[in-house]
């Protein structure tokens, strides 16, 4: 891109040297630099990227910005001083790819728990229609059914408007895009331009970060008011009625809102709700002349009752046929590590969920009790360097288990025993193990488990790897209890 014509997105900029005509790439990390670039210098909470703008001359780029004033030979380089590189970062982006977000229409799903499956079934739904979708979030990113990794559940600035320009490039229509409370408050979704906010819930987690949970909701709350004020755009909230801090999120739009719920009159609401091991079936009212409809999903459990509604709302929300979508809902059979069900040649049953809250862990037990045969026994972690008040919540919540596991999502650099010793405080009966090290305390449930019995695996879902120290190593729950499995009740038949 021209440089003049990019640099058109900063009003408050001072420029210090000779500037390049153009500006092939825009880069955060001096390591991904290439010639004729643009770098940013952004203060993280790790590093500050003003101490490596040196490495990032030498690895060829001929622009600098930054926040403070920098030593620069401007015979290598120009350099531009910016108020904040943060918003300087999100401008230059937008402009640089054209802004693609308002090319496309953008569904953002927020909320503590249900997320990945909310923002699954809409992508899915789409897919069945004809519909060229992409999908962000914990998964990676997916443009149809092609995968990308990213590190966060929402990526960086850059990263979001790259991948939003590669989907507007393969003609993509609609993008659903997971959206962590992180990145909204470290601005990470700056200059996404969305058209449905979808609220899940909000129960405790990440404290550690937001310290209160009065912060964390009014964080969750930055989705809604981002939604702007141009009554010329078709903007809805898509919130659950049945949790208190829609009423907050209410007021902090302006866009149309839309309810859905079980308890309290919402515009999409279910009752006669029936749950079995395979399925769960309810009845859909919905704003229609017609809408009334009885509905059968193969997901388990209330809450995904609740993600159903979110999707359908919002699915409603950009305009699509209802019932076409009902239509195609038996055909989704599961999302992957959420309360699935994994294929094992074995007389027990098994789950993996990503389960990491009180309130997540609660429920995926509730979800199962009522088609147990003999136990329900359950592995449960959390993680380190993470909120330690949660800590004992867990495990009070573990507790509704017959039988329980303590262990360690990612450790990090913090002691394992230590992890573990604080979730042991919250427990509500003795019939507990502490095994730190995750992969034997899969194998243990297993051992122990005879003909009969219900195992769940909480914490990862379908990560597949292990945070210890600060290296990620190759760790995935399904395919441990699935291979440990099968080798057990093998073993005993032959």
């Amino acid at each position: 891109m021209k440089t003049l014509e990019l640099l058109e997105s900063l009003h408050l900029k001072q420029i210090y040297g000779h500037l390049p005509e153009c500006v092939n790439s825009i880069h955060q990390d001096s390591r991904e630099v290439t010639n004729n670039s643009l770098f940013i210098c952004i203060s993280g909470h790790k590093q500050d990227g003003h101490d490596y703008y040196h490495d990032a001359i030498n690895n060829g780029a001929n622009i600098i910005v930054a926040e403070k004033q920098l030593e620069i030979d401007f015979n290598k380089s120009a350099f531009i001083l910016v108020p904040d590189t943060k918003r300087a970062m999100a401008q230059l982006i937008n402009k640089f790819h054209n802004y693609p977000s308002s090319q496309m229409t953008l569904f953002g799903v927020t909320g503590t728990n249900g997320k990945t499956t909310v923002t699954t079934l809409i992508q899915k739904l789409l897919q069945r229609c004809g519909i060229k979708s992409a999908l962000a979030g914990t998964n990676g990113f997916q443009v149809d059914n092609k995968k990308y990794y990213t590190e966060n559940t929402t990526s960086d600035v850059l990263t979001n408007q790259a991948l939003l320009a590669l989907s507007r490039d393969q003609h993509v229509r609609k993008v659903v895009m997971e959206v962590s409370s992180h990145g909204l408050a470290q601005g990470r979704l700056w200059g996404i331009d969305y058209d449905i906010a979808v609220f899940t819930n909000l129960s405790q987690d990440h404290l550690d970060y937001h310290q209160t949970m009065e912060a964390y909701g009014y964080v969750k709350g930055l989705l809604f008011a981002q939604l702007g004020n141009d009554m010329s755009k078709s903007k809805y909230a898509i919130l659950n009625q049945d949790d208190p801090w829609s009423e907050t999120y209410k007021m902090a739009t302006s866009a149309e809102v839309i309810t859905y719920g079980l308890h309290k009159n919402a515009d999409f609401r279910a009752f006669a709700i029936n749950y079995t091991i395979n399925e769960t079936t309810f009845t859909l009212e919905y704003p229609d002349p017609e809408g009334r409809v009885t509905i059968a999903i193969n997901l388990l459990g209330e809450f995904n009752v609740y993600n159903t509604l979110a999707a359908l709302a919002a699915l409603y929300a950009d305009g699509n046929d209802i019932k076409t979508m009902i239509h195609f809902l038996p055909e989704i059979s599961n999302i992957t590590g959420r309360m699935e069900k994994l294929v094992v040649n074995a007389p027990i049953t098994m789950y993996v969920d990503y389960a990491h809250t009180p309130d997540a862990v609660e429920k995926c037990i509730k979800t199962v009790a009522p088609f147990k045969q003999k136990r329900i026994i359950l592995v449960v972690g959390t993680g380190g360097e993470r909120d330690r008040e949660k800590r004992p919540l867990m495990a009070k919540k573990a507790s509704h288990a017959d039988v329980v596991i303590l262990t360690v999502n990612d450790p990090r650099t913090e002691a394992s025993d230590r992890i573990i010793r604080d979730m042991e405080k919250g427990m509500l009966h003795d019939d507990y193990l502490l095994i730190s090290d995750r992969k034997q305390a899969i194998e243990q449930a297993i051992r122990i488990s005879e003909p009969g019995d219900t195992i769940i695996f909480a914490g990862k879902g379908q990560e597949n790897y292990q945070i210890i120290g600060e290296t990620k190593h190759p760790h995935n729950d399904a395919l441990i209890a699935t291979e440990f499995a099968n080798s057990k009740f093998q073993r005993n038949t032959d």
